[in-house]
């Protein structure tokens, strides 16, 4: 198990300095003229030039990728170079926004999916069929159209939720749950369509193998063979599914938080692009490649723990 884990973690420091550095290199060539951004159009070109300097940009690039990684590693991801704000606190502050809605929707998408493709692969006939027109329809109806949809209807319509914005968990409980459902409802249907999917599918290949015909030879209830062994052989994929959509919602999420005018990363995220903060962008991937190798690393243990043959593969 340790070989296991430690094969998995050096993976995933090569993966994040991987990703960082191309996104670095990436940025410094595509960045244009930053300190004329900052100061405007109407600023004279030795103040852009000092603006330059003093931002470190007439550095060559070699210089300025080792000074932002030698911090990065220290934990100091550099200062805003429009708010004059650290990156590192400003991400902090935002960071628990984001992962409660995509936390919330992931933990939303697992349950109903399993539930629903269960009940599909036991049921078959009609079931089966409503399963799968529910999965179609989970992909091809775009997100922003289904957050719409439920601003529409249950916030503008019926009150039962906020429209926009966000209340935190430590300020009121029943206010950070209104303004969450919304948006975790929104971003989790493409997942339940997608994770559904995948449990039906693995349930029916593990039900037509030989030993679920032995188990129930021995005398074992339906409910125990499904539950216990046929789901349990069935979970390694969805997992895998899992993990591919909680990092299809880091994306999503951008959209999700224009749409309910949610102060999390993703609105962090569109803003920083479009001024060129490569500070806080360079961040914000950092983040992003970190989170994505935690959450696959923490799939993988999951399914070394449910289905051992995986360590070996």
């Amino acid at each position: 198990m340790l070989t296991f884990i430690g094969k998995r973690v050096v993976s995933g420091i090569v993966l994040i300095w991987s990703v960082c550095t191309l996104v670095f290199v990436l940025l410094y060539f595509n960045s244009g003229n930053v300190a004329r951004t900052i100061l405007g159009q109407t600023a004279s070109q030795e103040a852009v030039d000092l603006k330059s300097a003093q931002l470190g940009l007439d550095r060559p690039l070699t210089v300025q990728y080792v000074d932002w990684l030698s911090h990065a590693l220290h934990g100091d991801l550099g200062t805003s170079w429009f708010t004059n704000q650290p990156v590192t606190s400003t991400i902090a502050t935002r960071l628990p926004v984001t992962l409660s809605i995509i936390i919330g929707a992931t933990i939303v998408s697992a349950i109903i999916a399993v539930v629903l493709g269960v009940w599909a692969a036991i049921r078959r006939g009609w079931a089966d069929r409503v399963v799968q027109v529910l999965s179609v329809l989970g992909f091809a109806v775009p997100g922003f159209l289904i957050a719409i949809g439920l601003i529409a209807v249950f916030a503008l319509n019926f009150g039962w939720f906020a429209p926009t914005g966000f209340v935190a968990f430590t300020d009121s409980p029943s206010g950070w749950l209104r303004t969450v459902t919304l948006p975790i409802i929104a971003l989790s249907i493409g997942g339940i369509a997608a994770i559904s999917g995948q449990i039906r599918g693995s349930m029916l290949d593990a039900m037509r193998q030989d030993y679920v015909r032995t188990l129930r030879s021995r005398g074992l209830s339906s409910t125990q063979v499904t539950f216990v062994h046929v789901l349990r052989n069935a979970a390694g994929p969805a997992l895998a599914v899992l993990a591919l959509q909680f990092i299809g919602m880091l994306g999503g999420v951008v959209l999700i938080e224009q749409i309910f005018a949610i102060p999390g990363v993703g609105q962090m995220t569109v803003l920083s692009t479009i001024q060129g903060d490569i500070p806080v962008v360079m961040g914000l991937v950092a983040v992003t490649a970190i989170l994505v190798v935690v959450v696959n690393l923490a799939i993988d243990l999951v399914q070394g723990w449910v289905t051992p043959r995986a360590r070996l593969a």
